[in-house]
């Protein structure tokens, strides 16, 4: 407001990166989708630093390698993290998209499927280039001029299946844009983004995944550490919780135990009733393992004996868990 009453222009934060990519003649590359595109924008940023090629950069989260914006005068790409929320990746035109996955979401920003759907066509067709994965969705690109289609996982030596995904649309990039150097070793040495299955500590990890995909997947790479994993899981919006409440199903089977807690609550209608931890795992297949819990001492308690125990503790949530579990850590 006090910047108004001055005459002095606002405007949202994607308006004015794309006013700087723009001003600066960056050629931009996005990372783009539903799930994975915090990870793959840090693993493009960081496999083109090892190379040695200057890059200016934005990501929505802090690194571990570097601060989450960066400006590099002597840069010709801009790498940033293209978010669909509130239809923000529209404002771009990027030289290059990586999109990783088309997954309905943000129903607070789309009132229907169709709707998300057709935000990521419009994105597609304002991209010169895009490198996506094969998918049910795969025909919003089809028309597309310059587009690869991925249809199988390079190898690369990393953990998580989704990883492997991510690194693989990485890898492509840099064969698109023919940029040379031993990409793939760079890439099997990324040190990871903060949130992302980042380690807190002996058998403890915190994830921001709020969605039945990122759940499946995350536990997925879990299980490839450990065969004794403890989760848990925090739902994201009560708005969200509607949509996706009888996609709960399968996604929990590599946990020995589910602990669920209530819904973290963030820009809600009011007109909508208050989704229980009961009425969400009503559909999940090993819903003996479940068990409703509260961030409070208790649980605190449980982690710590699953963590002495030697089971890999993993906390999901993009809400208040991860800022709980630091707090009980510094404690």
């Amino acid at each position: 407001m006090l910047t108004r009453s001055r005459g002095i222009k606002t405007v949202r934060r994607d308006e004015q990166l794309a006013h700087i990519i723009k001003e600066k003649n960056h050629k931009p590359m996005a990372g783009a989708g539903t799930q994975g595109k915090t990870t793959t924008t840090g693993m493009m940023i960081w496999t083109m630093q090892q190379l040695g090629i200057p890059v200016s950069y934005s990501v929505g989260t802090t690194l571990s390698f570097g601060p989450s914006g960066k400006f590099d005068a002597g840069s010709e790409y801009f790498i940033y993290e293209c978010d669909e929320f509130d239809r923000n990746f529209l404002h771009f035109q990027p030289y290059l998209s990586l999109i990783t996955s088309i997954d309905y979401d943000h129903p607070d920003t789309y009132a229907s499927e169709q709707d998300y759907l057709q935000s990521f066509k419009q994105f597609g067709e304002q991209s010169q280039r895009l490198i996506a994965w094969k998918s049910a969705h795969s025909e919003l690109f089809i028309n597309h001029p310059d587009a690869w289609m991925l249809d199988e996982t390079l190898s690369i030596r990393l953990a998580g299946e989704h990883n492997r995904h991510n690194g693989t649309l990485v890898l492509k990039a840099l064969e698109k844009l023919s940029i040379d150097g031993d990409g793939l070793t760079a890439l099997e040495n990324f040190p990871g983004t903060d949130r992302r299955f980042e380690k807190l500590g002996n058998n403890l990890y915190s994830d921001y995944g709020h969605h039945p995909v990122e759940i499946a997947a995350t536990l997925q790479l879990a299980h490839e550490l450990s065969d004794h994993i403890v989760l848990v899981y925090q739902p994201h919006q009560n708005i969200r919780q509607h949509e996706i409440n009888d996609q709960y199903t399968d996604q929990f089977e590599l946990a020995e135990k589910v602990y669920w807690l209530p819904t973290y609550l963030s820009r809600e209608d009011p007109n909508l009733a208050i989704l229980s931890p009961e009425e969400l795992t009503k559909n999940i297949m090993n819903t003996d393992s479940v068990r409703i819990a509260d961030l409070n001492e208790e649980l605190w308690s449980i982690i710590q004996q699953a963590r002495d125990a030697d089971k890999l503790v993993l906390c999901m949530g993009a809400g208040s868990i991860d800022g709980w579990l630091r707090q009980r850590l510094n404690q």
